[in-house]
């Protein structure tokens, strides 16, 4: 598998240390370029008590910031890193400029060559509240899929926006997702492989909406990696239909097996 580094030599007279970032990959990345930029690297540090190390020596407040996290790193390690950029960007008092945005730098691997994506909005909120995972279905295999669906007339011929809340629970299941909706009707347990297009066919055969709002919520276990592979596809849904609420849940859990 190719990857694509990025190799730090610390300015340091009396020693010559290099680290290495390995940064996450994605496929087809929206934005492939960003203009006027200043970098931030959260590294894998072993060293480190917490396994990190935060570089920001080169961040100006003005510019959009690429921060730069390697895809080894768990939620739990990366988060409060990220976290403390935002809130140093958020709360600048002098030079702020309202147009900087966010950025997290990413491998596409579909163009050999960086991809990024945008978090300026998103709020990272972390807790220890027991989350709810009962769910009422599994969907291992793509039985759900059907040719014709007359919902699809049916949502078609609604006058105005009906929105349908959904969870998303990822990270908490061995090798599934789960899935929530507000009526409690069908919640569903979702092989990992399947997820995304079990999703869009909920979206897009739903009865009662035409709309939706979703919500986020991660295992703190989870790679950075596996975040930005998230990330990346949820960027991918109808756009129309869909709306992804910025504040991002974290909840503290043991790491699974996989």
């Amino acid at each position: 598998m190719r990857y694509i580094y990025i190799l730090i030599i610390l300015g340091c007279l009396s020693c010559n240390n290099e680290r290495v970032l390995q940064l996450p990959e994605i496929e087809n990345a929206k934005v492939t370029e960003v203009l006027d930029v200043s970098p931030a690297y959260i590294f894998y540090d072993e060293t480190q008590p917490d396994s990190t190390l935060l570089n920001r020596k080169n961040l100006i407040i003005t510019t959009n910031w690429l921060v730069n996290v390697d895809k080894r790193l768990t939620l739990r390690q990366a988060i409060p890193h990220i976290k403390f950029l935002q809130d140093k960007k958020r709360n600048a008092e002098m030079h702020k400029n309202e147009d900087a945005k966010n950025y997290f730098t990413c491998n596409d691997t579909s163009i050999g060559s960086l991809g990024f994506l945008e978090f300026t909005d998103v709020e990272f909120i972390t807790t220890n509240e027991i989350i709810d995972l009962q769910t009422e279905i599994k969907i291992i295999d793509t039985s759900y899929k059907r040719n014709e669906l007359d919902s699809t007339k049916l949502v078609n011929s609604l006058s105005g926006i009906y929105y349908r809340n959904i969870d998303l629970k990822f990270g908490f299941i061995n090798n599934k997702y789960i899935i929530f909706d507000d009526y409690k009707i069908s919640n569903a347990e979702v092989a990992k492989p399947l997820f995304f297009d079990y999703l869009n066919y909920r979206i897009e055969t739903e009865l009662l909406a035409n709309a939706f709002k979703i919500k986020l919520h991660f295992s703190s276990s989870i790679s950075f990696q596996e975040y930005i592979w998230i990330k990346s596809n949820l960027l991918k849904l109808n756009s129309k239909m869909v709306i992804i609420k910025h504040e991002e849940f974290i909840y503290e859990t043991e790491k699974l097996d996989n």
